[in-house]
């Protein structure tokens, strides 16, 4: 695991302890920290009490002296009483990122990449860790991405730690200063945590402000927020664009296709370059990536029907390049399964791309809000599950057809997570062939 002298004789408190809060516990602990962490679950307590942390509701207890509270980014600063409790206290909240930054002084040389953005950044992150792997050189992924950072082994000398950054997680970290910094794009997303998208568009560009003037930055400018943000970097600045993507050699990567892994791949080749890897590594990484698990991901043929499971198009704005991915032809039909808990803009995003749909099917607390703005575009089955949606597809789809879930939605009314929700559309689509 990650350890650092820097929190030797410290108290800190950790809020939730799953497994990122699980793993910064222990790396407290084995730097020589004292930790008081708490949890709702009572196993959870239990666990990091074995690992010798005391147990004690950041809430409830006396704050001062603490070097900083911990939390889970899933925690919502902008209305959980712990970001009162601790600015009262004068005690920083942190994420497991911002111990990462401040361990940095201990680790062997290294380089930091950190990558945001409201889509594409999981992919972007995991093509660079490929990328930079297939060429030799030592990788690690970490942040939204992959196991908690502070769990892992540190890198050799000349090592990349690969970051993918949630605003959430930009929120919680204050001297992370990324070698290079990339942005993907912007739309809105999560406005329930942020004032307005203003709010949420400066979060993004705090990653940028926290780097000092030598270290790199990376925009894609195929929209205007991200245009804006770019134009107040004052720093080394690459502007980059899909359109700086030749078609014909995206045909030659077979996970990255289609006009949004244009811009992954733009992004991930510009990072690429100022490590220093060659047009031959570069290509080598972009023709053997294979694409992350529920991210257009090919989860079986059945009946010469393709099912693609895309679980983590959280918004709309995720969801429209793989309804753009499908073109309308004679012999493919798309049949569309969404829905989940909505946020942003409901699906205005994917409006250009409802008639490459041939019928939707509706899931979760989105479903009556997604009929009445759909309306007569598409024919809309009401299915209101999963495992419902999953079966009138089949009835429905024909040899050829496409059966794609891309949500445009969080997936926390009806599951855990945007995997749980992912593992249950292809254990479905797994049943419908046994």
């Amino acid at each position: 695991m990650i350890t650092s002298r820097v929190f030797a004789g410290r108290r800190y408190a950790v809020l939730g302890l799953a497994r990122s809060g699980l793993a910064t516990v222990e790396a407290l602990i084995a730097s020589g920290a004292g930790v008081t962490a708490w949890d709702d679950r009572e196993e959870a307590r239990d666990d990091a009490m074995a690992l010798g942390a005391d147990i004690g509701n950041p809430l409830e207890i006396d704050l001062i002296g603490f070097a900083g509270v911990v939390v889970s980014p899933g925690v919502p600063l902008n209305r959980h009483p712990i970001a009162a409790h601790a600015r009262e206290a004068h005690v920083p909240v942190i994420g497991d990122v911002e111990l990462f930054a401040e361990a940095q002084g201990e680790l062997p040389p290294h380089k930091v990449v950190g990558i945001t953005g409201t889509n594409g950044k999981s992919t972007v992150t995991a093509l660079i860790a490929h990328m930079l792997e297939s060429a030799g050189v030592p990788t690690l992924m970490g942040g939204n991405i992959g196991l908690p950072i502070l769990s892992r082994e540190p890198l050799p000398e000349g090592g990349v730690y690969v970051l993918e950054l949630s605003s959430y997680q930009i929120d919680l970290s204050h001297s992370l200063a990324c070698d290079i910094a990339v942005l993907t794009n912007l739309s809105p997303d999560h406005l329930d945590r942020y004032d307005g998208f203003a709010g949420y568009t400066a979060s993004k560009a705090r990653l940028f402000g926290l780097q000092h003037r030598d270290q790199v930055a990376i925009v894609a400018v195929d929209d205007d927020p991200s245009k804006m943000i770019a134009s107040r970097i004052n720093h080394r600045l690459h502007r980059v664009s899909a359109k700086d993507i030749d078609p014909v050699d995206q045909m030659r990567w077979p996970a990255l296709q289609g006009p949004h892994n244009a811009q992954n791949a733009v992004c991930a080749i510009a990072v690429c370059r100022v490590l220093g890897l060659n047009d031959e590594q570069i290509e080598r990484g972009l023709a053997t990536y294979k694409s992350l698990p529920h991210r257009m991901e090919l989860v079986g043929e059945v009946g010469g029907v393709s099912w693609f499971n895309d679980s983590k198009a959280t918004n709309a704005a995720s969801a429209a390049p793989a309804l753009a991915a499908f073109p309308p032809a004679p012999d493919q039909r798309l049949h569309w399964i969404a829905g989940g808990k909505a946020k942003g803009d409901g699906l205005a995003a994917c409006h250009p791309w409802f008639g490459h749909v041939k019928r939707a099917y509706l899931i979760g607390e989105a479903m009556e809000p997604f009929a009445a703005e759909i309306g007569d575009a598409i024919p809309v089955e009401r299915s209101g599950d999963m495992a419902t949606a999953v079966k009138q597809a089949a009835a429905a789809a024909k040899p050829g057809d496409i059966v794609l879930l891309s949500p445009a939605c969080a997936s926390f009314d009806q599951f855990r997570d945007y995997e749980q929700r992912g593992d249950a559309f292809r254990a479905a689509v797994q049943a419908l062939g046994a």
